[in-house]
């Protein structure tokens, strides 16, 4: 399988990383036998280095440098950096939304648990629709295309705050409603978390030009939000 490249030059490259693929190898997925850093190698021919990291289920923007040190120069600018998601959340966000929650550190991804971390993701309702379908306690379910700009780079920090404020994103077996992820897998054939890191902008380490990277939704994400009649 190869990966879609978003942008390349002589210094950095973006993928297009589909849902269930880990960046690199991790214990916390034993199980997986592709990695994105190894099929980029592979693709282009040259060694490269993860600037940032995805979760394994959320597809999008992957971008990677190809020395360590360029890859440090933009990682230290990455509060700079601008990245925006795309979700399909449980109910109707109605209006934008900061929410500003601290995040402690996760214990199964080797962090201290118990040391709270500034965490601030801007929320914003791009459309809504309703379904008849009675998933809860209400004879029509209702769901919210949302676009996400996370300040930071938590693990996790855009599903966490998404749970916080009770719009857990659909598929998102963690963090989110068991009762709506398996109505989404029966009946929609949907069997993925819907996030999606839609966009990237971040200053570029050599030319110091800034950079604005998209990536297009996967088929079957873009399928269901077709079905929806998203635009």
């Amino acid at each position: 399988m190869a990966l879609t490249i978003l942008y390349q030059d002589k210094h950095i490259v973006a993928v297009n990383k589909p849902s269930g693929l880990l960046v690199h190898k991790s214990w916390v997925a034993k199980d997986a036998k592709e990695f994105a850093l190894q099929m980029v190698r592979d693709q282009i021919g040259e060694f490269v280095y993860p600037v940032h990291r995805l979760d394994r289920p959320t597809s999008g923007v992957l971008l990677f440098a190809l020395s360590g040190e360029l890859a440090r120069i933009i990682q230290e600018d990455w509060e700079q950096s601008e990245k925006t998601y795309w979700a399909l959340v449980r109910g109707w966000l109605k209006e934008p939304i900061l929410v500003d929650h601290a995040l402690k550190g996760m214990k199964d991804y080797g962090q201290d648990d118990g040391k709270s971390q500034e965490a601030q993701t801007e929320f914003r309702p791009l459309e809504h629709t309703e379904i008849d379908a009675t998933i809860d306690r209400y004879p029509k379910s209702r769901f919210s295309w949302i676009q996400a700009t996370p300040k930071q780079g938590r693990t996790h920090q855009i599903r966490r705050h998404l749970k916080h404020i009770s719009h857990p994103i659909i598929g998102d077996a963690r963090y989110g409603k068991g009762n709506y992820n398996r109505y989404f897998s029966s009946e929609l054939d949907c069997h993925r978390l819907l996030l999606h890191a839609r966009s990237l902008q971040f200053t570029h380490p050599v030319t110091g030009v800034r950079i604005e990277i998209n990536a297009p939704l996967e088929t079957h994400m873009a399928a269901l939000f077709n079905r929806f009649g998203f635009a």
